[in-house]
């Protein structure tokens, strides 16, 4: 029986859709990620009890990490319950998985201290709560590379069905964050309800050929893959400066660019570490024009997920 009381964890950033794979295609970050402390505590329930990095609400029914541990802990019959705390270095509304970071990590930190009751999908579905409460829709394409590490699939939603992909090895991302805020439930609202059959076929090929160029290490292929004709177009606009940057990241080398979730974050997939330093430079030579503050995060992608701190 697991005996610890309290752990530390990272819970990674992440990027969703991928271009090709709206709400069912994402990956996790290597270099940046909230951390979290999880304890047990005496009295019954899910209490937040502090929050560093961002001024987010307390109550554990206003916060995306309480909604999400409180689901797993109805399904318990528990006579002690558990106090989170915080370290928020992903921005809401920065469209690198802020709201998943915080919710996955929750579940995953109590199951950890339970000695595992719930499976991973389990504990993703248990998590989409907290995206339900962040955007009215509890999607998964972030919550599940949070929790499985690597680059996932959802295959389902009904039921919840996620496949890890392999990742080559020379895989890197190059991630900007403009430091504007973008609600994905606002993000969400622009997106049309309906799709034409073109439109779709060519979303489909894309994933299929994304997927195979993952199991193949087919980086060209990847590249190709990664184009949005659902998402992107619509969305493009509310990003400053984003064809001009796509262009001119593609100019560099890059596999391909995209909108990473819903925004205002723009990512580039690169074979090799150096040719996503050459990206970041272009990213930055880009936004330098404008008045607007901006990160930028190099990164390979992060096989393991959610891990402990020592």
């Amino acid at each position: 029986m697991n005996t610890l009381k309290e752990i530390r964890i990272f819970a990674p950033a992440t990027i969703a859709n991928l271009a090709c794979g709206f709400d069912v295609l994402g990956l996790a970050l290597d270099s940046v990620g909230d951390e979290m402390v999880i304890r047990k505590c005496d009295s019954k329930g899910i209490f937040i009890s502090k929050i560093i990095g961002q001024e987010l609400p307390l109550e554990t029914e206003k916060n995306v990490a309480g909604v999400a541990a409180l689901a797993l802990y109805k399904k318990l019959n528990l006579d002690f319950g558990f106090e989170i705390e915080i370290y928020k270095n992903i921005k809401p509304g920065s469209g690198i998985g802020s709201s998943a970071a915080s919710s996955a990590g929750a579940v995953w930190g109590i199951n950890e201290l339970l000695d595992k009751p719930f499976s991973v999908l389990e504990l993703t579905q248990f998590a989409m709560e907290g995206e339900r409460l962040a955007s009215g829709n509890a999607h998964a394409d972030n919550v599940a590379p949070a929790l499985f590490g690597g680059i996932t699939l959802v295959r389902s939603y009904a039921p919840l069905d996620v496949i890890k992909l392999p990742c080559p090895n020379e895989l890197y991302t190059t991630v900007i964050h403009p430091q504007i805020e973008l609600k994905t439930a606002d993000s969400r609202k622009i997106l049309k309800s309906q799709i034409a059959i073109k439109d779709g076929v060519t979303h489909w090929g894309n994933v299929g050929a994304f997927v195979s160029g993952l199991y193949t290490d087919n980086y060209e292929l990847i590249g190709k893959s990664l184009i949005d004709v659902i998402a992107e177009p619509q969305r493009a606009d509310l990003i400053p400066f984003y064809h001009e940057l796509k262009r001119a990241v593609l100019k560099s080398g890059a596999l391909g660019v995209g909108i990473s979730g819903s925004g205002p974050s723009i990512f580039a997939l690169s074979k090799g570490k150096e040719i996503a330093k050459n990206t970041a430079k272009t990213m930055q030579k880009v936004y330098e024009k404008l008045d607007i503050d901006f990160d930028i995060h190099i990164s390979k992608v992060n096989q393991q997920g959610i891990n402990i701190i020592n």
